[in-house]
């Protein structure tokens, strides 16, 4: 009867162990349940202005309280879209990367709103030794020959009129050659450097490398502050004085007029003549 009562006591332990266990998994899993969400995520590297497809982009399991804004769970939504931002693999999928919806592909993609794209011609000291990569900003030098005011070449020795100027500044780096990769560090030697520019930072760009020889300057991406110079010239390359030329001061030659004014002669009046004694004189008046 002790050994009935000792055996019930374990079986109803032993139930209410596995009750335990069961509702313990059956909340934990709950729990992780409503903890993740669902996000697309990059299957390989993607280069900006590439067209999305199924073979890019996979779903993972992400935990909803670092959820990134824009996720995107729904891969068919995402088939055709194109990324106006390189992603690596992994990385999820937003919307803010994606350009709008039937946005052809290509470089013209990721072309900001009011921006063109213009391609000039480097080498690989104009490019910066290949480090003028996508993604990266350059001013731009024109070396170019000095006008006079009205518009003709000034007079002189060639050098003289040389002049350097930077007329355009922090210019986003598209595309090197047919590369749009912004995340290869490595240089690239490249003889073409693509541009994002404004209509009007075109029109100056096309007019330089039309009247001189261009050069670009890498800059550092975060620093906004302005480069207000007045150009390299000869003169101020190796410090010369500068050469007032003499202003010839007129000489006012002072005439002295003489004017020589005759004494008028008192012509002669009325006259009488007087004796006095033997003197004979005579008196006008």
């Amino acid at each position: 009867m002790k050994n009935l009562r000792i055996l019930s006591m374990l079986l109803i332990a032993t139930i209410a162990g596995l009750a335990a266990v069961v509702f313990a998994s059956r909340w934990l899993t709950q729990q992780s349940s409503s903890g993740i969400t669902k996000v697309a995520v990059a299957a390989a590297d993607i280069d900006l202005g590439q067209r999305l497809s199924p073979d890019f982009v996979k779903v993972v399991d992400w935990p909803t309280a670092s959820l990134p804004p824009g996720a995107i769970s729904d891969t068919q939504a995402l088939s055709g879209r194109v990324v106006r931002a390189s992603l690596t693999r992994g990385e999820p999928v937003l919307e803010s990367k994606l350009t709008p919806q039937g946005t052809a592909g290509g470089l013209s993609a990721v072309i900001a709103d009011g921006k063109r794209a213009i391609t000039v011609r480097v080498n690989d000291v104009v490019g910066v030794a290949g480090f003028a990569l996508p993604g990266s900003y350059v001013d731009i030098i024109v070396n170019t020959l000095r006008d006079s005011k009205d518009g003709k070449p000034v007079a002189g020795d060639r050098s003289d009129q040389s002049i350097s100027k930077i007329v355009l500044e922090k210019i986003l780096v598209l595309a090197v050659a047919q590369e749009v990769n912004r995340d290869d560090t490595k240089p690239k030697v490249v003889n073409a450097v693509t541009l994002e520019v404004t209509p009007e930072q075109a029109e100056k760009l096309d007019l330089a490398r039309s009247v001189g020889t261009l050069s670009l300057v890498l800059r550092n991406q975060i620093d906004p502050q302005p480069a207000d110079t007045n150009g390299a010239t000869k003169s101020t390359l190796l410090k010369e004085p500068a050469i007032t030329a003499a202003v010839a001061v007129p000489v006012v030659k002072t005439v002295q007029v003489v004017r020589h004014v005759a004494a008028a002669q008192r012509a002669p009046g009325n006259c009488i003549g007087v004796i006095a004694g033997v003197d004979h004189g005579a008196e006008c008046f």
